[in-house]
């Protein structure tokens, strides 16, 4: 299994290329729902370009000392929103699909908190790897290798804030 290092440019590009993806299936959504932590940034900029409003659903199933360990999958009580209402057609986003439990886990979580009240619900995600139980809707690229796949906001949870306030000062005197 390789490792696929993803700077934040090609992050952001691969946002822009999932939205243009579902733009062209056609599809009417109402509802954007991302499972936090790694569907935050997608489902705030699908968010964003779409113009819909954003529910979050935190999902955690990793763990250990660089979090490439999976466990129990747990969700949290409630779903986030401003909204009032969920929307009925729901774009449910996350940045990549592993193994698929979580996917896969979500959309029932999403079918037995909201019955009757969703009449679809569509997937989308940045990276479909090949160990996936799950085909999601919309993905951008398929990793037939299955690689560690390291974003660039990694960087922050190796740093620590002492060391964040250094190079702050370095910059305020430099």
């Amino acid at each position: 299994m390789a490792d696929l290092y993803v700077s934040w440019s090609a992050y952001h590009q691969n946002i822009e290329r999932l939205a243009v993806k579902v733009y062209q299936s056609q599809w009417d959504f109402n509802q954007i729902v991302c499972l936090a932590r790694g569907g935050l940034r997608v489902g705030d900029l699908l968010s964003r370009i779409y113009r819909q409003p954003l529910g979050i659903l935190a999902a955690s199933s990793y763990y250990g000392g660089e979090g490439r360990s999976q466990g129990n999958l747990t969700f949290s009580e409630n779903l986030t929103m401003t909204n009032k209402e969920l929307g009925d057609r729901i774009l449910l986003v996350d940045d990549l699909v592993d193994s698929g439990v979580t996917l896969q886990e979500s959309v029932i979580w999403l079918q037995e908190r909201y019955p009757g009240q969703i009449a679809e619900i569509r997937t989308a995600v940045i990276w479909y790897k090949a160990s996936s139980i799950v085909v999601p809707d919309y993905y951008v690229e398929y990793l037939r290798n299955n690689p560690w796949i390291h974003q660039p906001f990694e960087v922050y949870e190796q740093v620590s804030l002492a060391e964040l306030a250094g190079r702050d000062l370095a910059r305020l005197s430099g």
